[in-house]
């Protein structure tokens, strides 16, 4: 969740020399920058670096990314705009990516996954329409409602594309995929059901098979019934989700994944420890992956990430019961 940029010092130091695309798009330091959480904290598994944003620039959008935030200013508003995106290929145009993963793979083996990851449509559309991250996505939802075949258009050509990124990651050795949906929560229920989910659900029946597929979704409480149907093998949560009363609406078939609030890794020791403990006794550590609720925030204390790593790879869910 946001990886190493936002509070390890050695990302800083790397960073201070070289601009977020490049890190992103130059193997050997896409490749370090995904260690570095690995080897400081001894997480379980080990997420490329990268951004969510490539394949839009591969799509034939002009990108700028840096510390102040994505900025695409060639926005996505027009029938025309989107008949102008085209299909590419991921090993020619994103190669980059395949490489560090295939890296990552030969220097842990098999014994750690290595994740890869991508946007939903939704959210990737919400970037291309509004041009950068804005309060209430009224321009993307202008779209929606006036223009909806169109949009919808948007959307499948979105999925086709993620398909065959994700397809590429997979084969270069990701051990299972995320789909981040970080901006559903700001659809209502039928328009979620309308636009959002089809377009899911063809990049998920596409990948039905290939790797576990993750799906992450915040502030999407009103929405679960419809998530509850897209087909992911793992639905991730954020902290305003109470995990039992997920397990006890979707049933054992789908494992969940989170959901620790980051702003508590601002807390007491003690406080992490704890809240951590509560989170992992909700599922008693069946069809459960221990996370974050959202990316970690800047300014968090390593010792803090640390604590929350070692509090879950320690618990016991025997001596909890004792308790």
């Amino acid at each position: 969740m946001r990886q190493a940029g936002r509070y390890l010092p050695e990302y800083r130091e790397l960073r201070a020399k070289h601009a977020f695309l490049e890190v992103c798009k130059t193997p050997d330091l896409a490749v370090e920058v995904s260690m570095q959480p690995f080897r400081r904290l001894g997480v379980d598994a080990i997420i490329v670096f990268s951004d969510i944003l490539i394949p839009v620039q591969a799509m034939g959008l002009p990108l700028e990314l840096g510390d102040a935030g994505p900025d695409l200013p060639e926005p996505v508003r027009s029938a025309e705009a989107v008949r102008k995106l085209h299909q590419f290929d991921p090993e020619t145009d994103t190669g980059f990516v395949m490489e560090a993963i295939r890296r990552i793979v030969r220097i842990v083996g098999p014994d750690v996954p290595v994740l890869g990851f991508a946007a939903a449509p939704w959210t990737l559309a919400c970037y291309m329409v509004e041009g950068k991250t804005r309060e209430g996505f009224a321009t993307v939802k202008q779209f929606l409602y006036e223009k909806p075949n169109t949009f919808r258009e948007l959307l499948h050509r979105i999925a086709q594309t993620t398909i065959a990124y994700l397809k590429a990651q997979i084969a270069a050795g990701a051990a299972a995929v995320q789909l981040f949906d970080t901006w559903c929560g700001e659809l209502a229920l039928p328009d979620y059901q309308a636009f959002a989910l089809p377009a899911l659900q063809e990049i998920i029946s596409a990948l039905r098979g290939s790797a576990p597929i993750i799906y992450y979704t915040k502030a999407s409480h009103h929405l679960l019934p419809a998530i509850a149907r897209s087909g992911a093998d793992v639905l991730s949560c954020d902290w305003r989700v109470d995990l039992a009363e997920l397990r006890a609406t979707l049933g054992p078939k789908v494992a969940l994944q989170g959901n620790l609030d980051p702003a508590v890794l601002f807390g007491p020791q003690d406080h992490i420890r704890k809240t951590t403990h509560e989170i992992l006794s909700q599922l008693g550590g069946v069809g459960h992956i221990l996370n974050l609720g959202h990316g970690i925030l800047p300014g968090t204390p390593v010792e803090s990430a640390q604590t929350f790593i070692t509090s879950g790879q320690q618990f016991s869910f025997t001596e909890s019961a004792s308790r």
